[in-house]
Formats: structure tokens, sequence, C-alpha cells
């Protein structure tokens, strides 16, 4: 059974919370929440946040174990961009691009992710 949490306009860059991302991807979900916790990293927190999401999902819509789950994938994707723009010399102006993600992490149990 796959359980899945989804983390909308969360502003970050999806760059820096991909590495993260594919570092949890296809470990256990304790496995997954202890690099989630000692990481110092800002993508750590939010994606720790929408695991925590899921694991509540699991276990409260479908009854799942949390032992038995399992990260099966853990997605980093492009949300909306903030246009803004900042003086520069000769009064031209540069662009700023404050960028923010959605963050999707899908869980399954053992059961059904050997077979």
């Amino acid at each position: 059974m796959e359980v899945m949490a989804i983390a909308k306009d969360v502003r970050m860059s999806p760059s820096k919370a991909r590495d993260l991302a594919r570092a949890i991807q296809g470990r256990s979900v304790s496995e997954a929440l202890k690099i989630t916790e000692f990481s110092e990293r800002k993508a750590a927190f939010h994606l720790g946040k929408t695991l925590k999401s899921a694991i509540a999902n699991a276990e409260n819509n479908f009854e799942l174990s949390a032992d038995d789950l399992v990260v099966k994938e853990a997605v980093v994707d492009m949300g909306h961009t903030l246009k803004r723009w900042q003086p520069k010399a000769r009064g031209s102006a540069g662009r700023i691009l404050k960028r923010s993600s959605h963050i999707k992490i899908v869980l399954t149990d053992q059961k059904s992710a050997t077979v």
C-alpha cells in the first residue's frame, strides 16, 4: 500500500532540497527521520515535516505500522517563482528570482516493496 504526503509552496529553491530528498529515498522511515533530524540544512526541516505527515497519514488512515514503512519516493518539484527587482548601477535593474518548491513523499510497506 502506498501512502503520500505533499507540502506545497515551500519557500526554498528545489535544487537545494533535491540532494537531501535523494538521500532519504529507499530507506526505512526511522533512518530517514534520523537523517532529517540531524541535518542542519533548511531542507531537512521541511522534508522531515512532510515525512512525519506521511507517517501520520499511514497510521491514521490506513492503520499501518510506522516500523514497516519505507520511503519509496521523495520528489522535490518546482513551485511558483516570485520575480523581484534590485536597483543596479546607471539606472538599470537586476532580477531576483525567489523560488519555491513542492515536496512529495510516498511511503510503502515492506511487504509490497519486496514483491
